[in-house]
């Protein structure tokens, strides 16, 4: 065989480490493949054995034909949905970071305001969007603002622990090398509370789309939520169906993508930071 003909077959076969890392992202895969293969076949059987009629638990083959049928109508109903959770993903969080650093550096307007953060997150959502529909209409700003406040909270809280989990040590050392108030802040609390805001991140991302859903139930002429509350009172079950796995479709990648930016951004644990 000649060299041109090895360089070849190796290029294909690949390095041995690239063989690898594609054997372990095949054994972290198997598992919630099989899980979810696994419970398809069991919610198929479960129909088909108790002969559940469609328009009270549908099979997966119903579901996929609603999916084929209303391919464009999910499609064009996801949309806003994305927009308003990722806008109130940026929004929400934007805010609870701004505020952590605030609270972090004067323990007076803590003390002032945490208590109505926490007094905020404690009413209900539902109760909160028709005030806001009422408000500020029909359009995208009420979606955006539930979306906002339901991921505000445990970004701030969060995101003020790990500013506070700084070593004693540590802040001694730059207090006696007489660093700035700003030098502490980027250079040893920033690094410690990265861990953390990501934590509350990927909790936000998801808790993002059911603010944008919910909001979407009280007052809306689009989006997952209306499509949900279209599907519930023309009884296509199906179609509701479909309707909550692309929802949660669109949760878990969004979750995901936050994972993989935490991978790239956070390279040490939060017990390293501390």
């Amino acid at each position: 065989m000649t060299e041109t003909a090895l360089s070849a077959r190796t290029a294909r076969a690949g390095t041995p480490s690239s063989r690898r890392r594609r054997r372990n992202t095949w054994r972290k895969m198997m598992p919630p493949l099989v899980t979810i293969v696994s419970l398809v076949v069991l919610w198929q059987l479960i129909v088909l054995i108790f002969r559940i009629p469609d328009y009270i638990i549908p099979s997966p083959i119903d579901v996929l034909k609603s999916f084929r049928e209303d391919y464009a109508v999910l499609l064009d109903n996801l949309w806003p949905t994305a927009l308003e959770s990722v806008l109130g993903f940026l929004a929400g969080n934007i805010g609870a970071i701004i505020l952590a650093i605030v609270f972090v550096h004067w323990k007076t307007m803590e003390r002032a305001f945490f208590p109505v953060a926490v007094f905020i997150r404690t009413v209900p959502i539902v109760a909160i969007a028709p005030v806001l529909v009422v408000i500020l209409g029909y359009g995208y700003s009420p979606k955006i603002i539930i979306a906002a406040l339901i991921s505000f909270f445990p970004t701030l809280v969060n995101m003020t622990r790990g500013l506070q989990a700084v070593d004693s040590q540590s802040l001694e050392l730059f207090k006696v090398l007489s660093a700035s108030r700003r030098e502490v802040f980027f250079k040893v609390r920033i690094y410690a509370s990265l861990p953390y805001l990501f934590s509350s991140l990927k909790i936000a991302a998801t808790a993002s789309v059911i603010g944008a859903i919910v909001a979407e139930w009280i007052g809306s002429q689009q989006g997952l939520g209306y499509l949900i509350i279209q599907a519930t009172y023309n009884f296509r079950v199906p179609l509701l169906w479909a309707t909550m796995i692309v929802a949660s479709i669109f949760a878990t990648v969004f979750f995901a993508v936050i994972g993989i930016i935490e991978k790239f951004v956070v390279t040490w644990d939060a017990e390293e930071a501390a």
